[in-house]
């Protein structure tokens, strides 16, 4: 049986203070390193041990991942970053209050920038363009070394996973509209026999 963990980063300094952040590279805070030293800590007590990280080239997500490894006491590990694992881009919205952008656009198309599956924000991208890149990534890097049973953390960002999460577990494009995917809190899938035992 191999396992693939997925853990969304600690809070950054952006989710803090309510910023669309997408590609940009803020820290994490004190909040979102407690996060990560909780999550390694849980694995912990699972008895998780990896031979193969994956991450975003973003810094939250890297950081994420060395607290949990360090928690976890190895020391010893294939790391892989790749901008395929990369928040969604929020173009014209980065940066940008989530309030003051309710503001600026409306209440409405706000909402259906954030929650829509397939219309982008500005010069930004869908969840279904995020789903575009990571979902070939995740089958051409990923799903192999998983065939050859290796275990796998990968420490991405919200919507990223979310997209892993809509192929892994087969939602559909509403289903996956309404699940979240919390800072800091490691959502683990068992892999048997070519197949994830949902």
């Amino acid at each position: 049986m191999t396992n693939l963990t997925l853990v969304r980063h600690g809070q950054s300094d952006w989710n803090n203070k309510n910023l669309f952040t997408g590609w940009e590279n803020p820290g994490l805070t004190k909040k979102g390193v407690e996060e990560a030293h909780k999550t390694g800590n849980l694995l912990k007590e699972e008895n998780k041990n990896y031979s193969y990280l994956f991450t975003s080239i973003l810094d939250r997500a890297i950081n994420t991942a060395d607290i949990i490894l360090e928690e976890l006491g190895i020391d010893q590990i294939n790391v892989i970053r790749d901008q395929a694992l990369n928040e969604r881009d929020y173009g014209e919205l980065t940066g940008l209050n989530k309030d003051a952008a309710r503001k600026k656009w409306g209440e409405d198309q706000v909402h259906i920038w954030r929650r829509s599956f397939d219309v982008p924000p500005p010069g930004g991208e869908s969840l279904k363009d995020t789903a575009e890149r990571v979902i070939p990534y995740f089958r051409d890097k990923i799903l192999p070394l998983l065939i050859e049973d290796n275990n796998i953390l990968i420490s991405a960002h919200g919507n990223s996973l979310r997209a892993l999460v809509m192929h892994i577990e087969g939602l559909s494009s509403e289903e996956i509209l309404t699940r979240e995917i919390a800072t800091g809190q490691p959502i683990s899938y068992e892999f048997f026999d070519g197949k994830f035992n949902l």
